[in-house]
């Protein structure tokens, strides 16, 4: 090792069949002219044993520990995140639940679009709602408005797709669907109600203009506008009769 011409052992050598056996002697006589080898090894101090001696400071094993130590705190963060969603998780199925049993225990479209302002206002936290149906015989109650469809040319972008829209709406239809509340309403949530026909449109208003976002999942919404459907749509009917 200390002859200049000699060749330093590599630690992938033993790949090689025709190199020779590398020796405990060669491996620790290249750790000492690396001391910082273990520095771009990490992984390698996970599958060392080294003895710890009392009274005897190793700095092989305090690096073990430290990596341990690591892993441990990354694991308790990632569990805490875990425990975390599913408290949330549970805070939401509870407040959807009580959602779902106010709609089934209405009677009138009135004590839908109570229910369903109550709901999104007090448990989501939303500021602001709308429900307008499709029916001849006009109304005007609380949150809800019944009237022709061939009235609401306003939000006819928002209903033709029948998909779920997040963001910022049009002045138009801003003000088509939330009327005194539209110049606060800076977020919106627009939910087609459709069931072999278009029923009319849910709109969830908020005046936090990062409330609802273009990019974001709707699959609560898509839910919510599900058991709407089959809440409205006999009530509906009920009035044709």
């Amino acid at each position: 090792m200390s002859d200049s011409n000699s060749v330093e052992p590599k630690l992938d050598q033993a790949t090689d069949v025709n190199a020779p056996a590398i020796t405990a002697e060669q491996v620790a006589d290249y750790l000492k002219q690396h001391p910082d080898f273990f520095s771009g090894n990490e992984y390698l101090l996970e599958k060392l044993y080294v003895p710890h001696q009392r009274g005897t400071t190793v700095s092989l094993v305090e690096r073990q520990t430290s990596l341990l130590r690591e892993k441990n705190r990354e694991l308790h963060d990632y569990l805490g995140d875990m425990l975390g969603v599913a408290r949330e998780n549970d805070i939401q199925f509870s407040k959807t639940k009580k959602m779902i049993l106010a709609l089934m225990d209405a009677e009138t479209l009135d004590d839908v679009a109570v229910a369903i302002d109550e709901s999104l206002c007090q448990d989501f936290n939303s500021d602001t709602t709308a429900l307008v149906l499709f029916s001849e015989q006009r109304e005007e109650q609380n949150n809800l408005r019944l009237l022709p469809r061939a009235e609401a040319a306003a939000i006819d972008a928002l209903l033709d797709q029948s998909q779920t829209r997040c963001g910022n709406l049009t002045e138009l239809q801003n003000q088509f669907l939330f009327r005194d509340q539209a110049f606060r309403v800076k977020s919106a949530a627009a939910v087609p109600l459709v069931k072999g026909e278009t029923l009319g449109i849910l709109a969830i208003g908020s005046y936090d203009a990062s409330y609802f976002q273009s990019n974001q999942g709707t699959l609560f919404l898509d839910y919510i506008g599900q058991a709407l459907n089959r809440v409205v749509s006999p009530l509906l009917q009920g009035r044709k009769a």
